[in-house]
């Protein structure tokens, strides 16, 4: 931090809370009262954290200068498959010790909501800081990022030939479509070690270092882990283009806050249009099918056609019954022209089916082999319990808690901090959400006469 910069952002922050009360910045200070890490959330991006919050990407590559300060994003999507942002931070440097304040300090913010799932670039402080502040979350590393790294530290191979690029990313990535490269972990040890002999690669020194800590990134070791399939997307790397639109590293920090809401402005009115745009339409369907206007009912518009494209994936699905026990039946799924086969499940009393790629723990999504066999069981809409409703048309829909199931007990003070806390956070929900807009805003702002 530059001279004389300390006054003007305290003012900035001092302003903001002014503006919207429920507005968080924390500082802290090191033994000199010299500012060393800053961290704030506004109060859209702590109501977006409780309806997206399962997980969440923590981005320190992002360098907002020429000194290499790292600007720290803890970034998620929404039902509009659309980047969001949670909270932020300016942190001194990459250390243990900074990294726990800022977790610590986010998991206060967000009333100690734990995401399920962590992603991060590669860093030992990171991962350390994360075990102790988030004990309940998987952590993972960004595929994307790791591919970046390759690119640099891999560059002359990379030059050398045009079939490593595919040969890394299919371990790194390792699905498409509906489709494993690799079936277990047998057959991705073995594309890696070919990978390396291929390549000359054996005694790589960062390739080593990112074997060792592969069940954080290979998905054949996490398959059980919900990504909102953030995994094999580019989400940080598309939030990192919108900045460079507003950040230039001659800012200073002042400039960088007002810049930064810029941002911020920018991307909620990419999802007020959204959510405008899904009002007026209706999805348009590929093929005139009940399971298909079911999806356009409850999905999302960009949900939706991802959604249709592996309900059209079962067109090109083989389905063999393999076994039965009492109502569950067994099938095995076979994809036209690839040698993976699938293991689903089916009970008939209940609905559930379950399939061996996984696609729905880690994305949320039923893959193309569970709806096949759903079509083959003549089971017309999707079962309830396979529609996440961070998915949903109406995922951010507010409601409040009947009155009367609140819990109270015979202490009337207890009883009154009991209804007056249930009460001050439904209103602050109803305030946040009707700030975003004058009409909604006229309606919630209705005078109270206490009698």
């Amino acid at each position: 931090m530059e001279k004389g910069d300390a006054g003007p952002i305290l003012q900035y922050f001092q302003h903001m809370h002014e503006d919207d009360s429920s507005y968080f910045c924390s500082m802290q200070l090191d033994e000199d009262d010299m500012i060393t890490h800053i961290f704030w959330a506004d109060a859209r991006s702590v109501r977006d954290y409780d309806v997206f919050g399962d997980v969440i990407c923590f981005d320190t590559t992002y360098q907002i200068n020429e000194y290499g300060r790292p600007f720290a994003q803890f970034v998620g999507v929404n039902h509009h498959i659309q980047i969001i942002v949670f909270a932020a931070a300016l942190p001194y440097d990459d250390t243990i010790d900074s990294f726990k304040w800022l977790f610590e300090t986010f998991l206060a913010v967000m009333s100690m909501k734990q995401p399920k799932t962590i992603l991060t670039d590669q860093s030992a402080a990171m991962a350390e800081a994360i075990l102790e502040v988030f004990p309940e979350a998987h952590h993972r590393l960004c595929a994307w990022h790791i591919y970046q790294i390759a690119a640099k530290n891999l560059s002359h191979v990379f030059h050398g030939s045009k079939q490593f690029a595919c040969d890394l990313s299919k371990c790194v990535y390792e699905y498409e479509e509906c489709v494993y490269e690799y079936e277990d972990e047998d057959d991705w040890l073995f594309a890696w070690n070919d990978m390396l002999e291929k390549y000359d690669l054996k005694e790589n020194k960062w390739l080593k270092e990112l074997f060792e800590v592969r069940d954080k990134w290979a998905l054949v070791y996490k398959r059980h882990t919900f990504t909102a399939d953030l995994i094999s997307t580019q989400h940080n790397e598309c939030m990192t283009t919108v900045l460079r639109r507003y950040l230039m590293p001659s800012h200073n920090l002042l400039s960088f806050f007002e810049h930064y809401e810029k941002v911020m402005a920018d991307r909620r009115y990419k999802e007020l249009q959204a959510d405008f745009k899904m009002m007026q339409t209706i999805a348009l369907l590929s093929t005139n099918v009940e399971m298909l206007r079911h999806a356009g009912e409850v999905y999302t518009p960009e949900v939706f056609r991802l959604f249709e494209k592996i309900y059209m994936g079962i067109l090109d699905c083989s389905v063999y019954k393999v076994g039965k026990s009492g109502m569950t039946c067994e099938y095995r799924v076979s994809y036209s022209g690839k040698s993976q086969v699938c293991l689903v499940k089916y009970d008939g009393s209940t609905q559930a089916v379950t399939c061996s790629c996984m696609k729905f723990t880690f994305v949320g999504i039923l893959c193309s082999h569970a709806l096949k066999v759903l079509d083959k069981k003549n089971v017309k809409r999707i079962p309830p319990v396979y529609i996440l409703q961070r998915w949903a048309r109406d995922a951010k829909a507010r409601s409040i808690t009947n009155y009367e199931g609140l819990e109270t007990n015979n202490n009337a003070k207890d009883s009154i901090g009991k209804r007056y806390s249930h009460l001050y956070c439904n209103f602050r929900e109803i305030a946040s959400f009707a700030a975003e807009d004058e009409k909604l805003t006229a309606c919630a702002h209705v005078p109270v006469t206490k009698k």
